[in-house]
Order: C-alpha cells, then structure tokens, then sequence
C-alpha cells in the first residue's frame, strides 16, 4: 500500500502547486487534513505496524479502526473543489461507486464476511487477513465517508438528510459486530484461541477489548450522522414555516 499512497500523495501535491500558480489556491485547511491523513496511512500499513499488532486482536483491530475511521475522512475533507459533471466518464463513475446503496452494500460485505469465524479463519489459513483486509477496510470506509461528507456535489445529488439515514444505516455493522464481540462467552475466531496475549490478558478479554475499540471508533460517525439529521429536520420545519421550536 506504500507505492499507492505515495503516489496519491504526489498527485495531491503536484495539483495543490498548479492551483497555487493558477491563482486558484484551494482552501488552506484542507492541505494539513489531508496530511495527517496520509500519515496516518503510512504509519498504520507500514510493516512494523502490521509486525507489532500481528499478535493481538485488540491492537489489530485498533490498527484496522483507524484506516476505517480515521483515515477516510481527514483524506476526504482534504480534498480540493473537483468540478466534475455527471455525464463525464470520472463522473459516471465516482457516481456509481458513491451511490449510498453501492457504498453501504460494499462496506457491509467487507465488515461482515471478515469478521464472520468462517470467513476470518478461512482469511487466516490463506494469508489475507495481513494485507487485503486493513485495504479492504480503507477503500470501503472511503466510499462511505465519501457518502457522509459529499466531497463532489456534482455527481452526488444527496441531501443532508439522506446522507444522515445512510450515516445510521452505514453504523450498524460495526456495532452489530461490536456487540457480538462483547457478548460472546466465548473466543471466536480460531487463530486467537490460545494466543498468548498482552499484559496478561486471556483471549477472551482481548476479543472483548476489541469490542470496545470497535464501538467506541464508530461512535464520531454515528454522533454526525445525528447531527446532519437534526440538521435536516430544522430545514424540513423552517421549510414549512414552523420556528424550531415549535417543532415535534
């Protein structure tokens, strides 16, 4: 993941410099999110990283959070004004992979299927899990925070308060599977059965610490998704000619 990440973020320099010398500088926050972004990219997928949260469940799911939750939105609130229309082929096709459904389908196979037992000892066994998941992870998690934050207006006609029910929706797999973690009398996932664990933890409290993680890295996106939907509804009241408070 190195070699494109790189790449992305030449890109990202070289059209920030033509900005500058064409006069149009893009907004001066967006250049330090999309940094931290980036390094937070590279300091999660670099191989020490993976070495030293390869033996821990709660560490690994930790690394996995903040590609899924921490990553996808510095990197798309740091992107420029893109003037792309609908009928442009870009356009066709960022409009299809950041269609709400598209977007909301794709995560929730990655969420489910990786952390079904079946799928994630299967992953294990034929030595995906260390380097296809935190990508499946990342790439999925940016379609969805693509959905939330609408970066490209223009081949994204969704409101604020569709973009608020997508937002909920887009939550529950995480937390579906949060719960189980949590709840579960058990330790599900083979490869973490015996594991040897840090700080003298059993499996068990690793498996239900990553629980934790997973609720609580989950939580910033479910509080905006309220908060676009309260939005929405004081727009829908004010629509009507109602003050707010005066509405239900």
């Amino acid at each position: 993941m190195l070699v494109p990440a790189l790449l992305a973020a030449g890109a990202y320099a070289w059209g920030y410099l033509r900005s500058r010398q064409a006069g149009a500088p893009w907004p001066a926050w967006r250049v330090p999110l999309f940094a931290l972004g980036m390094l937070a990219l590279l300091l999660t997928t670099q191989s020490r990283a993976a070495t030293l949260t390869q033996g821990s469940m709660a560490l690994y799911m930790g690394r996995l959070m903040v590609l899924a939750e921490v990553v996808p939105p510095l990197l798309v609130l740091g992107l420029p004004p893109l003037p792309l229309g609908p009928r442009s082929g870009l356009g066709r096709g960022l409009g299809v992979l950041l269609d709400p459904w598209v977007a909301l389908a794709l995560w929730t196979a990655v969420i489910v299927f990786w952390n079904v037992p079946a799928g994630f000892n299967a992953s294990v066994v034929s030595n995906t899990a260390g380097a296809l998941l935190p990508a499946l992870y990342l790439l999925s998690s940016l379609l969805v925070w693509g959905v939330v934050l609408r970066p490209l207006p223009g081949v994204q006609p969704a409101g604020i308060g569709s973009r608020g029910w997508f937002g909920l929706l887009a939550a529950l797999p995480m937390m579906a599977v949060a719960s189980v973690w949590l709840y579960a009398p058990r330790v599900l996932y083979t490869p973490y059965v015996n594991a040897l664990c840090l700080w003298n933890l059993t499996p068990l409290q690793n498996q239900q610490i990553s629980g934790w993680i997973m609720m609580l890295a989950g939580l910033p996106a479910l509080a905006l998704a309220f908060m676009q939907l309260f939005a929405w509804l004081i727009n829908l009241s004010e629509s009507q000619g109602l003050p707010p408070e005066s509405r239900p």
